[in-house]
C-alpha cells in the first residue's frame, strides 16, 4: 500500500461532493482515486474534481485493483450490501451512519469484514470533534460531581418532503436513523456504559408513514437517566448535556460544528460560575485522515464496528418500542 490511501466513491451524493471529497483533497494521507455512480455523473464529478477514474456501475469500481478503500454515502437501505461486496473485494471501507438498518445486518457486516481482514468505520465525523474529549475530561475529573441524566436533541425542519429520502420507510427514512442515531451514539459514547431498556414515543407521517419526531426516555444499570429527540419538524438543535449533582456540561453544537466554521463550544455550569470553552477543527478532515491512518498501520479506528453494532441494538430497540407502544429491553 502507498503512503496515501486510494479512495474510491460509491456515488456522487451530495455529502460526498460538499463535504468528503474536499475534505480527502485537504488531507495528508488520502487521494481520490475514482468515483462510480449509477446515474450518469461520475464522469462529470469526476472531472469536478479532477479524479483519475470515472465508472458507470458501483461494481467495477470494487474490480479495480488500484482502490484500497470505499466511501459508501448510498441511501441507509443500501449501505449492508454494498458494505459486504467491498468487504468481499477487500476493500476498507468508511460508510455513512446508520451503518445498516438492524443490528442483524451489523452482524453480517462485521462477520464479513473480519473474514476478509478490512477495516469499517461508520461515519459518526462529529465524535472526532476535540469538544466531546473535552467533555471526558470535565467527567473524568469530577467536575460536575456524580452523572445523574444525559439529555440530546437534534432536529431541523425539513420541507422538501416529496421525493425525499428521509422519508421512503423502503429506504430507511425517519429521523432516528437520519439523526437520532446521532443523539444515541453520543449518549453512549460520552457516559461510557450501555442503557438498559428505553420507552420511545413518536409522531408518524400519515402520508409517509416513517417516524419525524422520535423522544426516547433511557434506563442505565448505573442509575443514570438519559432523554433524546429527534425532528424533522422542529427548528435546528444539534446538542447534549450531562448533569450531575454539582453541575451541568452543555454541548450546544453537538454534531455539526462545521456548519459553524468547525468551531464547538462547551459550557461548564456549576452556579456559582458558568465557564465556556471554544475548540475547533476541519471534521470531515480529521475523519479522513483517522481511517486513513488506521488502514495504513493496519490499526483500528476509534469508532469500532462494535460500537456499531451496539448503536444499532439500541435503534433496534427504540424502533421496537414504537411500534409496541412498551418499554423495551435492549439487546446485548
Amino acid at each position: 500500500m502507498t503512503e496515501q490511501v486510494r479512495w474510491g466513491i460509491l456515488s456522487t451524493a451530495g455529502i460526498a461532493q460538499f463535504e468528503v471529497i474536499p475534505a480527502m483533497i485537504r488531507s495528508n494521507n488520502a487521494t481520490v482515486t475514482a468515483i462510480a455512480s449509477l446515474s450518469g455523473r461520475a464522469q462529470e464529478v469526476a472531472q469536478l474534481f479532477k479524479i483519475e477514474k470515472a465508472f458507470d456501475s458501483y461494481d467495477q469500481l470494487l474490480d479495480d485493483p488500484d482502490i484500497d478503500a470505499v466511501y459508501i454515502p448510498l441511501p441507509n437501505h443500501l449501505h449492508k450490501e454494498w458494505t459486504v461486496k467491498a468487504a468481499k473485494k477487500k476493500k476498507h471501507i468508511l460508510c455513512e451512519k446508520p451503518g445498516a438498518l438492524t443490528a442483524k445486518d451489523i452482524e453480517e457486516i462485521q462477520q464479513v469484514c473480519h473474514q476478509h481482514q478490512v477495516i469499517y468505520m461508520e461515519g459518526f465525523m462529529y465524535y472526532l470533534h476535540p469538544q466531546h474529549q473535552r467533555v471526558h475530561q470535565l467527567i473524568k475529573t469530577g467536575e460536575i460531581g456524580d452523572i445523574k441524566q444525559f439529555r440530546a436533541r437534534f432536529s431541523f425542519h425539513l420541507t422538501d418532503r416529496a421525493d425525499n429520502i428521509r422519508m421512503d420507510p423502503s429506504m430507511g427514512g425517519g429521523s432516528l436513523y437520519d439523526i437520532g442515531c446521532y443523539t444515541i451514539h453520543a449518549m453512549r459514547n460520552i457516559l461510557g456504559e450501555e442503557p438498559t431498556s428505553v420507552h420511545t414515543e413518536a409522531i408518524i407521517d400519515p402520508t409517509y408513514h416513517v417516524e419525524t419526531s422520535a423522544v426516547s426516555f433511557f434506563n442505565f444499570s448505573s442509575g443514570i437517566t438519559a432523554i433524546l429527540e429527534s425532528s424533522f419538524d422542529m427548528f435546528g438543535q444539534d446538542e447534549y448535556e450531562i448533569i450531575g449533582t454539582e453541575g451541568r456540561i452543555k454541548v450546544p453544537r453537538a454534531f455539526r460544528p462545521d456548519n459553524r466554521g468547525g468551531e464547538g463550544i462547551v459550557v461548564l455550569d456549576k452556579g456559582h460560575f458558568v465557564r465556556s470553552e471554544s475548540f475547533s477543527n476541519d471534521l470531515y478532515r480529521d475523519e479522513i485522515e483517522h481511517i486513513s491512518h488506521a488502514i495504513l498501520t493496519k490499526s483500528e479506528p476509534i469508532l469500532t464496528i462494535d460500537n456499531t453494532l451496539n448503536n444499532m441494538k439500541v435503534i433496534d430497540a427504540c424502533l421496537e418500542s414504537i411500534s409496541t407502544k412498551q418499554k423495551v429491553a435492549i439487546r446485548r
